[in-house]
Formats: C-alpha cells, structure tokens, sequence
C-alpha cells in the first residue's frame, strides 16, 4: 500500500472508530479524498505534499466543473478532515487546508408526500400473504417512526416492547433512542409477527432481525428500497418521488402540520441539532401557505 493509501484507510478507519459516522458518510468522503488523492498523482504531486494553494486551485476546478454549491461543501469538509486528522497523527506539521473554503450548502427543503398520498399508499397494502404483512409492517414503522432506512434496517425482534409500546432504535454513532408505536404500527407488527406473517419466511426462527426477505435474512437497504418501489405502484402513486427517505420527510412534516412540538419531532427523528429539526417547520408552513391559497375565499382577490 503506497503512503497516499495508507493515509487515506487510516483516514477511513478513525472516522468509523473514532467519529463512528455512517456508513454513507464514510462513502461519502471515501469518494472526495479518493478524487482529490487522485487528481495529485496525476499532476505529479503527494498528497501530504499539498499547499494551501493547490487545494484551492483544486476546490476551484469542482466549481469550473459546475459541481452543485452543496457538492463542492461536502468535499472541501472531507478534505478539511483529512488534513486535520494528518496533523492531528503527527503526519504533517501543518494543515494547508485550514482556509480553505468550500461553497455554501444549499438548504434544500425535503418533498415530503402529502397525507392523502401516503395514506392511499398505506391502505393499498393488503395483508393476505406473508409478504404484505412484512410490508404493510414496514411502512408504517417508515411512517410512524420517522426512522432512517439504516436504523429500521437494524430493528431486532429484542428491540420491541409490545406492553410499553416503544421500539428501540439505534442511530447515527451507536446513539439509541426509544420510539412509540402507535395504534396503527401496532396493529400491522401484531399481524406480521403473528401466525402467517414473519414465521413463514425461510429459517425465520433463527434469525433476530424483525424484517426477513425471501429466503429469511435481514431485510437489506436495497430490499427495503424495492418494497416502496413496489408498493408505490400499485398505489399509482409516482415512484420517482418516493424513497425510505420521504417517509421519514413526511412523518416529521405532518406532525409539526398538526401543532406537535419541535423538540418532540427532534427527539423523535433523533437529530443532534434542533437547527436540522426546522427544516421541516419551513416545509409546514410551505404547505399551510399552498393549501392557504387553494382554500381562502379572499387569498387571491
């Protein structure tokens, strides 16, 4: 492994140990410092050989290259980090990306679905085989939770306490929270994990995960990803607008909708800052100013 590389998996391997960032994060900047270390060799340079003005004629070139504002941030924080921790190890005596300055993140506000579309997605999955049921199950726990595809992905039958009605979940850096169930998630976990439901997948009994595929393991990201994709369909709803992700939009949307407080949602969502958390009060009063417009006898005079 060349000093680039060794630089790069120690990098890695401190933010999953030390930071204990997701798996997507560490992707994330898996990609950035990859094409930054990259883009060095090809100009003949080492990476802990950079100045501060060679990363900022790179940053730059992201900007020629007409990368999104929230693109070039993302990776001018990569970079940041990588530098920081080469100091920080002892590797590099300065950091030459201490001024460095990235693009501003644009706020982009989520696209959650409305209450009529999510309930029509909701109610047009039947319960017959054991398949609806695991599904039926997980759209509401996507919904009703606000939970992130990773954390539902890691629900384990343990998780579930049916007599305080609360799911536990464990989120970004192994941080756990407990989540209500409501009346409708309720029902639709009782059913699945009743007769006929997760029982009949393959080898269930041996696994602890609450969501099985086909062949009785863990329900992956990209299976939880096919279901929604299924399901929107048959719902005639547009497929491009939903994902894991949406449900999670939507459940914080339509509680601050319904007056809940902020601090519940960001406890709920389980959000580090609140300042994350109100982002959705923007996306409520969006929707509150739209249905305004549509509904006023007197908003268009």
């Amino acid at each position: 492994m060349t000093e680039p590389e060794e630089y790069l998996a120690e990098y890695l391997q401190w933010l999953t140990i030390e930071k204990g960032r997701s798996r997507s994060t560490i992707d994330a900047y898996r990609r950035d410092v990859t094409r930054l270390s990259e883009w060095a060799l090809g100009q003949g340079l080492q990476l802990a050989s950079l100045s501060e003005g060679d990363l900022e004629y790179y940053a730059n070139g992201l900007r020629r290259q007409h990368r999104s504002e929230s693109t070039v941030a993302r990776s001018v924080a990569s970079i940041r980090g990588l530098f920081s921790y080469l100091v920080l190890e002892g590797h590099l005596m300065s950091d030459p990306s201490a001024r460095l300055k990235g693009g501003r993140r644009g706020r982009t506000l989520p696209k959650p679905l409305s209450e009529e579309e999510m309930v029509r997605l909701l109610d047009s999955v039947p319960t017959t085989t054991p398949s609806d049921r695991r599904d039926r199950a997980l759209l509401e726990l996507l919904y009703g939770t606000g939970a992130r595809v990773s954390e539902v992905v890691g629900i384990g039958l343990e998780d579930l306490d049916f007599d305080e009605q609360l799911i536990l979940v464990t989120g970004k850096g192994s941080k756990q929270r407990l989540v209500p169930m409501g009346s409708t998630l309720l029902r639709a976990l009782t059913e699945y994990l009743g007769p006929g439901g997760r029982d009949s997948f393959p080898e269930a009994r041996r696994g602890t995960r609450l969501f099985l595929n086909s062949r009785g393991g863990s329900l992956s990201r990209q299976g939880i990803d096919l279901v929604i994709d299924k399901r929107a369909l048959v719902a005639g709803l547009d497929r491009s607008r939903i994902s894991a992700h949406v449900f999670r939009h939507s459940c914080a949307t339509h509680m601050l909708a319904h007056g809940a407080d902020i601090r519940v949602v960001q406890e709920l969502l389980g959000h580090a800052s609140i300042s994350t958390t109100q982002i959705y009060t923007a996306v409520a009063l969006t929707s509150l100013k739209r249905e305004y417009q549509n509904a006023h006898p007197r908003a268009n005079d």
